[in-house]
């Protein structure tokens, strides 16, 4: 398909800069397809009366790393280079893939110097700014010189008009993050607090947990004409094997998988075999959902609002269709929904052609 085909417009004052407060008051648009009205107007607390009885929500457990960087680049002469660097796939304990900006003059061999904690050799330099670095840290743990050094990376949406402070350490984290490793937070999960939690349990809507460190590709522009030609950014991804029988249990049984976020659903896919059963899962996903995907093993789906012409948009419309997604969009700039990372939510129900199960 035409990546212009996924294009809209988006006045800037939509796109948020804070997270709704309390973070279960964000409006939540539920996108029905096959009923009247097909776009309902909500609010994330309304979850445990919009779920049904025996859903088992899927949550994203990972959790938010100080992954950009700012270093030096030894000159010549004198003083050198401020080079940014953003990890986005961790490759061991000491190597990453990330993207430098300006990436233009370094080289391969050479290192940055990271305010004297540590210092980066690029082993291998590749498009798009993208570098393979090597940390080394006299002995320290990486994690530990990024936790000293390193800063909340904040989308570029955000970013672009407003510094990252110390609400942002809290504010783009889930409450139930845990398993250290993403450098962009899976921002569905944002909107659940502790007494939403306890709300959707009393409800009898179970919770199950996977781990997809998120990284920072899914930022990135889609430069292809085509969706055929556009290469994801592989993440790492586990769904143990008592979390994969318990979904495989609940879809037999006629219970729904909610995924929370496109993160959650990309594992849940990546995970599923042709009749859905969910296996153990630990590795690399790349998958990318287009329309004409059928999906095998999510049965509804809440997310935030994406950027026009992003591969998110893309597995939205998969899941509830083009032109479905264009109208709820539309619908949501228009009575004021808020966009992106900190912004509101949707709850999504499948096309009927892109519902699991369906030839």
């Amino acid at each position: 398909m035409r990546v212009d085909d996924f294009d809209f417009g988006l006045p800037e004052e939509r796109i948020a800069l804070r997270p709704a407060q309390p973070r279960e008051s964000a409006r939540l648009l539920c996108v029905r397809p096959g009923f009247e009205p097909e776009l309902a107007d909500r609010v994330v607390g309304d979850l445990p009366v919009l779920l049904q009885p025996g859903d088992v929500l899927i949550f994203n457990n990972t959790r938010v790393i100080p992954a950009q960087l700012f270093g030096i680049r030894p000159g010549k002469t004198g003083e050198g280079a401020t080079i940014g660097v953003t990890l986005h796939k961790r490759l061991s304990d000491t190597e990453w893939l990330a993207f430098a900006k300006p990436g233009r003059k370094l080289s391969v061999g050479g290192l940055i110097d990271f305010a004297g904690i540590m210092q980066g050799r690029i082993m291998d330099k590749r498009e798009g700014g993208e570098i393979h670095i090597a940390f080394e840290t006299e002995g320290r743990p990486v994690m530990e010189c990024l936790a000293e050094i390193g800063v909340m990376p904040l989308p570029p949406y955000i970013a672009a008009r407003r510094k990252a402070d110390e609400r942002d350490a809290s504010d783009y984290q889930t409450r139930y993050a845990s398993e250290p490793g993403a450098v962009a937070a899976p921002t569905a999960g944002l909107h659940f607090t502790d007494a939403l939690l306890a709300g959707l349990k009393a409800a009898g809507i179970e919770s199950a947990f996977l781990t997809l460190h998120v990284g920072a590709g899914t930022f990135l522009p889609v430069k292809a004409d085509d969706t055929s030609e556009h290469r994801m950014h592989a993440e790492w991804g586990e769904i143990d094997t008592e979390t994969a029988a318990r979904l495989t249990r609940a879809r037999r049984e006629g219970r729904r998988i909610v995924a929370t976020g496109t993160t959650s659903l990309r594992l849940l896919e990546s995970a599923a075999d042709e009749a859905g059963n969910l296996r153990p899962f630990s590795g690399d996903t790349d998958i990318f959902i287009t329309p004409g995907y059928r999906f095998r093993a999510t049965d509804a789906l809440i997310t935030n609002f994406h950027l026009p012409r992003s591969t998110l948009f893309m597995l939205i419309s998969a899941f509830s269709g083009l032109g479905r997604m264009k109208r709820a969009y539309a619908h949501a700039i228009e009575t004021g929904y808020r966009f992106y990372s900190y912004g509101d939510a949707c709850l999504l129900s499948p096309a009927p052609d892109a519902a699991p199960g369906t030839p």
